[in-house]
């Protein structure tokens, strides 16, 4: 992973490269790794994962057809 320092603003680019690497899930298997994790607490786990995903994806699907709002778009200034 690399991130590129401009104008020697070590501290934005240190925003970027945690942003990288939360969306790469690497703070989340840091902390699986540090410890064992039970077969009932990883079972558990998945499947809480799975419904999250699968209510995200139901969310998505009704927004597309127009049965719920679309979330407001944030405009960020550049």
């Amino acid at each position: 992973m690399q991130v590129i320092v401009r104008e020697n603003n070590v501290d934005q680019a240190l925003r970027v490269l945690k942003k990288k690497m939360q969306r790469e899930g690497l703070f989340r298997e840091m902390r699986a790794r540090t410890a064992y994790e039970k077969p009932s607490e990883k079972r558990n786990r998945e499947e809480a994962e799975a419904i999250r995903r699968h209510r995200k994806l139901a969310r998505k699907k009704m927004q597309r057809e127009g049965l719920l709002p679309s979330p407001k778009k944030v405009a960020r200034p550049r």
